[in-house]
């Protein structure tokens, strides 16, 4: 199954909220409802049901608020008698909220969560090589799961490349130790995948 970035389901789940809010308040099944009725007193209604009724904080609510923002922004662009719906909506601001300084490892801390797998598995050394490229690279979690064989290049200015945020194409450099564990992860996968009657990724996404 092919896997659902993350922004979009976050649209899914907004217009799933939406939906199912304008159904409770509107009185409205989903296959009547017109842009109009999701004008913006309608949604600044649903951002304080998100709120108080469901307890998120802003930064939720802004994630919701920027997926209905996109989808108004496409009915701007193709349905202009609907313009000024859309520009009452595009006018809902974003709330401010507080963001929390990004945390990081220490030396301790990054060594402890690279011994945690126990390597005299396969499972444990997929786990390990997983980590430490994580540890090394930056990598969002999208990104490590999005890597394939073609992406590693472990010989001379070994390096990742990978389609990060916004459909930027990367290369993160890799160290000595990193190229190590890869070679020997790759090797092993290989082997797996050639014993095994079905394909595989090379990552090891699942066990043999």
């Amino acid at each position: 199954m092919r896997r659902v970035p993350a922004r979009l389901r976050n649209y899914r789940d907004t217009f799933c909220l939406l939906i199912a809010f304008a159904q409770r308040c509107l009185k409205k099944p989903p296959t009547q409802l017109a842009v109009q009725d999701l004008d913006a007193p309608f949604v600044l209604r649903f951002l304080d049901y998100l709120e108080r009724e469901r307890g998120n904080l802003p930064c939720s609510r802004n994630v919701r608020l920027a997926a209905i923002h996109s989808f108004f922004h496409y009915v701007a662009l193709r349905e202009p008698g609907l313009g000024a719906v859309a520009q009452r909506v595009l006018a809902i601001p974003s709330k401010r909220c507080a963001r929390k300084p990004v945390d990081f490892l220490n030396r301790a801390e990054t060594e402890a969560l690279l011994s945690a797998p126990d390597r005299n598995t396969w499972s444990g050394r997929r786990d390990h090589a997983w980590l430490l490229v994580a540890v090394q690279t930056g990598l969002r979690v999208s990104e490590l799961v999005g890597l394939r064989c073609q992406d590693v290049a472990l010989g001379t200015g070994a390096h990742v490349r990978c389609i990060g945020k916004g459909r930027k194409t990367r290369c993160v450099p890799l160290r000595k130790d990193t190229v190590k564990v890869l070679r020997s992860w790759l090797r092993g996968a290989g082997r797996t995948a050639r014993r095994s009657a079905l394909p595989q990724c090379p990552w090891g996404c699942a066990d043999p």
